[in-house]
């Protein structure tokens, strides 16, 4: 009986060892753009649609731009 507990407690570590990460999702801006936006500051790295990434201070920021597709939190990595 402990084998058999031991084997499947080392099958689910196992398993929650090699559980591959996934990448976060990025937020894509909807058809209709803001127009104004309130000054805070909460920074996205929005990509761009020609290719290419830029930090925003903002999610609503970035949506504003016709130049961005979506946005992930948190500033883009230097």
């Amino acid at each position: 009986m402990r084998f058999v507990v031991a084997f499947v407690l080392a099958l689910s570590l196992s398993a929650c060892a090699t559980r591959p990460e996934t990448p976060p999702l990025t937020v894509q801006c909807s058809v209709e753009r803001p127009q104004v936006c309130t000054m805070e500051y909460d920074p996205v790295c929005a990509d761009l649609v020609t290719g290419g990434r830029e930090t925003y201070s903002s999610p609503c920021n970035a949506c504003a731009d016709d130049a961005v597709a979506g946005y992930l939190r948190g500033a883009c990595p230097e």
